[in-house]
């Protein structure tokens, strides 16, 4: 097995020492990175690529801002790539009194199922229920003094009150179906293997986030194509201080740095906030994020068990937490635990009982163990400091401060606290009108209702995807031509175009061919072999990564991208390591 030395950076992120990430030898300057350098100012600076800087940037690039977007590593490679893949309104919110954010969160999430068809479907999401009454007297107490006490399960009552004020949000503009209460006989017909002690089930409908990476780089390279030369994105470059009015830059890839001015600088990096700010020369304790871990399990009895549905309920710890069915595998989630974020972010061995013994809870007779995880991740919520308020309590709204840093002078500076995957566009907007402001112009037109990437003219229907795979079967085939409408959306007639006849599968990755790799490399700013293997696709996630596969996918990124023998070796180590350490998925490859 790969052994290597890891480090912590100044974001609490896992480094491994001898990376590529931080070899000169291996830079070939990148095309977007030499336009940063060619032209270094913009009127907006925007750090932090995760998916609300990633909106702010494509709604700022739609009202003609000269606008810059730079993130450390790869795009939605932090917080926004440790998500549960769901698009919610955030039913539990309710009771913590935020019925704003839940309004606009059931708002957003219907638009988002309308503009993002592609990546957001709708999902049923059922409740299971073991009492009626339970919780009525205690949950108002919770809601005033944002505090847990003695765990007390929510029963029937109080859930179906929680439902009917949820369903009202989507008045008039509801996509998805109101929630419909049955009984247990009902409830064991539908889930067999359901916990026979059920008394009620109830089911209510969210979004399914299928493939969160890959929505935040359609909305990226929207955001590119609408600002032309005046929207610059770069990842894998870090904003490392400030002096004279300058932002100083590095290039994590050849290890440059450069100076960048701007005339608003906006600090949207999340979980991380403070410690940029930190970077920058200013003291600011604005985040208190709170950890989150999944695991993803190959269990075909216990995604059978799902039958198609989401198990939302609650834990005997009073944590709500969820069994999700997705790509063929079973979704377990999550904690919400504190994180010093100076400290390495990781997935604990007691967390992984915790989530074993909460699928107890809800199907006590399939069996789980450690050797059904194919994928673990983890991220942090970029939570507001909340001190004694506990976790499950600190609200999940967002705002929006002034944080001046004194060696930028007259520089505005905004710092984000705050966000979540479900509001990225509302959180953009006004983010970009809070940005426009300071700059003293106006907007031109909203983000909403305007399709993402692969969602423009996206078939819903099964009729209609089979009518586009048939119209762009092209030299893939009709079945192939369906495969990647549903992986890429609408966008995938450029993958087929450039193709052609030319669609040699991969030999050890089951569903993808040769071609679609190198456009990947050749369009989407790939810089590292992880970034295709975690977040332009989904074969980590998917159990899909062996030694053999990896090695495979390597040359042909290589040959794309004109790498040498020694950086595809280098960079299959990184991909080796990073996968062991962050996701517990082991390759097999042995070091040099």
């Amino acid at each position: 097995m790969l052994q290597a030395v890891a480090t912590v950076d100044s974001r609490g992120e896992s480094v491994t020492e001898n990376s590529s990430i931080s070899s000169p030898a291996h830079s070939a300057e990148r095309p977007q990175l030499a336009a940063l350098k060619a032209r270094p100012h913009a009127e907006v600076l925007i750090i932090g690529g995760g998916i609300n800087g990633i909106g702010t940037f494509r709604d700022l690039a739609m009202q003609g801002v000269d606008v810059v977007l730079i993130e450390r590593s790869d795009w939605a490679s932090g917080a926004s790539a440790a998500s549960s893949h769901m698009i919610h309104g955030g039913i539990r919110y309710l009771e913590n009194g935020e019925f704003r954010l839940v309004k606009e969160s059931v708002n957003e999430r219907n638009g988002l199922l309308r503009i993002a068809p592609h990546y957001v479907k709708p999902l049923p999401t059922t409740i299971p229920i073991f009492s009626t009454f339970s919780g009525i007297t205690s949950a108002p107490l919770r809601m005033l003094t944002h505090r847990q006490g003695k765990p007390k399960e929510r029963g029937a009552a109080l859930i179906k009150v929680g439902l009917t004020i949820y369903d009202s949000f989507s008045r008039g503009g509801g996509v998805v179906p109101r929630h419909r209460f049955i009984g247990k006989r009902a409830s064991l017909k539908a889930l067999p293997k359901l916990n026979p002690n059920v008394k009620y089930t109830t089911t209510y409908y969210d979004g399914s986030l299928v493939n969160p990476e890959r929505l935040a780089l359609d909305v990226l390279l929207d955001g590119v194509a609408a600002g032309g030369e005046r929207a610059r994105a770069v990842n894998y470059v870090e904003a490392t201080g400030a002096a004279d009015g300058k932002v100083q830059l590095r290039d994590n890839v050849s290890g440059e740095q450069f100076d960048f001015t701007a005339d608003v600088v906006v600090n949207a990096s999340g979980p991380w906030t403070d410690l940029t700010n930190q970077a920058l020369g200013a003291a600011t304790r604005f985040m208190g994020g709170t950890k989150g871990s999944h695991i993803v399990v190959d269990n075909p009895e216990l995604f059978r068990a799902c039958a198609g549905r989401e198990l939302f309920f609650e834990h005997r710890d009073g944590r709500i937490v969820l069994v999700y069915p997705l790509h063929g595998k079973v979704i377990i989630g999550t904690t919400d635990l504190e994180q010093d974020m100076t400290q390495p972010i990781e997935v604990t061995e007691d967390e992984i009982d915790y989530f074993f013994d909460l699928v107890k809870d809800v199907f006590p007779s399939v069996p789980v163990d450690r050797s059904q995880i194919i994928y673990r991740f983890v991220g942090v919520r970029p939570l507001p400091r909340h001190d004694d308020t506990q976790p499950g309590f600190v609200s999940r709204d967002y705002r929006i401060v002034d944080s001046p840093i004194p060696g930028l002078g007259a520089t505005k500076v905004l710092s984000l606290v705050g966000g979540k995957w479900t509001t990225f566009r509302a959180l953009g907007q006004q983010l970009a009108d809070e940005t426009l402001a300071r700059l003293g112009r106006s907007r031109r037109r909203s983000t909403e209702g305007v399709a993402i990437g692969g969602g423009v003219d996206y078939p819903t229907t099964p009729e209609g995807k089979a009518a586009w795979g048939a119209q762009h079967a092209g030299g893939v085939g009709a079945e192939r031509a369906r495969v990647l409408l549903n992986r890429y959306g609408t966008k995938a007639a450029r993958i087929i175009e450039a193709l052609g006849a030319e669609d040699e599968p991969l030999a050890s990755v089951p569903g993808y061919s040769r071609g679609e790799i190198a456009f990947i490399a050749r369009e989407e700013q790939v810089v590292h072999l992880i970034d295709v293997l975690t977040r332009r696709t989904s074969i980590a996630f998917r159990g899909l990564a062996t030694g053999e596969g990896v090695t495979e996918i390597a040359s042909v990124i290589a040959a794309e991208l004109g790498w040498d023998e020694a950086r595809r070796d280098d960079e299959l180590k990184d991909a080796a390591t990073q996968l062991y350490e962050q996701h517990g998925v082991d390759l097999g490859l042995a070091a040099a």
